[in-house]
């Protein structure tokens, strides 16, 4: 059967570029050959960074050693509430460098300062790990409200992050927990999460309904695939800060802007997201992008579609950020 493919010419070249460096058979390929092929990826599809981006690393605390950090600083930068980035990459490949020129052209284009964090990796550590290395990147910018944010398997940790944060002020032991584990002290102020912005997010859907049914051999990313990282993280089934769609409770959960993909295995969990969260009351956008693949953010300087995409989501996260 001949898989689901969109139609704009320069979508189709992106693909073909991207199989290129990372092969349609690179999910469970050995973890080394995974993350080279990647960082190969990315490296290619790399782009400079906007003028007068200030970017410093840096680490923050926690109990189980620092976590790497890259802070990126617009001269311009005006906004009283920070972003907080993670990258995808299935858990189990990316870094600091894989989402570099990303996470620049969002903090120039929204006016905000934003962190990149480099939590650790699967299989060598499961969940809850890279869970609670961003929480840690959270509570380490004190009392700036956060606008958290991601793409993929970091779409889920941003919704992770959500989540915790909710039920750890309603005094969830569960969440209070995963704090702890993260390094909050006792009596800590909890960070305060203005905004969500979840792109083509991995929430935990039913692997054998709707999109992952329909899209099931969609190019760049297959069902197969989803249920190699899903196994891989090791995040038990029905837990909600592993997979978001397994919440019972929606509400009080921050303002969202959510995108995927038409193209993808993860298009149903980015919209029953949405969907649970508008249920719930909370204010919640979702856009589809028609002609799109997982992973379209790279192709945001060669499709017009992604090009499209991509300028939505600044204004998305923008619109956050007002919630300041």
């Amino acid at each position: 059967m001949t898989p689901p493919h969109p139609q704009e010419p320069e979508i189709l070249a992106f693909i073909a570029e991207v199989e290129g460096f990372y092969p349609s058979d690179s999910a469970g390929a050995a973890i080394e050959t995974q993350r080279a092929r990647y960082d190969a990826l990315c490296r290619h599809f790399d782009a400079p960074l906007p003028a007068g981006m200030q970017v410093n690393d840096e680490t923050t605390p926690h109990p189980e050693g620092a976590v790497p950090l890259r802070r990126y600083r617009p001269q311009w930068a005006d906004r009283a509430a920070t972003v907080v980035y993670f990258h995808g990459g299935g858990f189990v490949v990316g870094g600091l460098d894989s989402h570099q020129a990303v996470c620049a052209e969002i903090a120039a284009a929204t006016g905000a300062e934003l962190v990149a964090v480099d939590y650790r990796l699967a299989p060598e550590h499961r969940f809850p790990l890279a869970l609670t290395d961003c929480l840690a990147a959270a509570i380490a910018q004190g009392p700036r409200p956060l606008v958290v944010a991601g793409d993929s398997a970091g779409g889920s940790l941003a919704a992770g992050v959500a989540m915790t944060l909710r039920d750890a002020a309603r005094g969830v032991p569960a969440a209070l927990g995963l704090l702890k584990a993260a390094g909050l002290r006792e009596r800590a102020a909890l960070p305060r999460v203005i905004g969500q912005a979840l792109i083509y997010p991995v929430a935990g859907g039913a692997l054998t309904a709707g999109s992952y049914l329909e899209m099931a051999e969609a190019p760049g990313l297959t069902t197969a695939d989803v249920r190699y990282y899903h196994d891989i993280l090791g995040a038990p089934e029905g837990d909600p800060y592993g997979h978001p769609l397994a919440a019972a409770d929606w509400a009080g959960l921050p303002p969202a802007y959510i995108t995927a993909a038409f193209f993808d295995p993860l298009r149903d969990d980015g919209r029953h997201y949405a969907a649970r969260l508008a249920e719930a009351g909370v204010a919640v956008t979702y856009r589809e992008e028609p002609q799109m693949v997982h992973a379209w953010l790279r192709a945001r300087h060669r499709s017009p579609g992604a090009a499209a995409g991509f300028q939505a989501l600044c204004r998305g996260i923008t619109g956050l950020l007002e919630g300041a």
